[in-house]
């Protein structure tokens, strides 16, 4: 595992075209932005390994900012 240091507005690059920003740090929270193109699934772990288990459904639509969703 890479492990890097990073400061609010900060950002990592993987490939060509994914970078995640540091969007601000609050006591033991992190809030992250990711760009990725939007044939690039992006799930938090949790979820990831639920959907791999079957039990959680794709969702079509849902309200801004909800999982798999991206923001406008």
């Amino acid at each position: 595992m890479l492990v890097l240091t990073r400061k609010p507005n900060q950002a990592i690059v993987i490939g060509d075209d994914i970078r995640i920003v540091v969007v601000s740090v609050d006591r033991d929270q992190v809030r992250l932005g990711i760009e990725a193109p939007r044939e690039v699934t992006v799930h938090r772990a949790e979820v990831y390994e639920e959907i791999q288990r079957g039990g959680r459904q794709k969702r079509s639509a849902g309200p801004a900012g909800a999982e798999g969703e991206r923001a406008s």
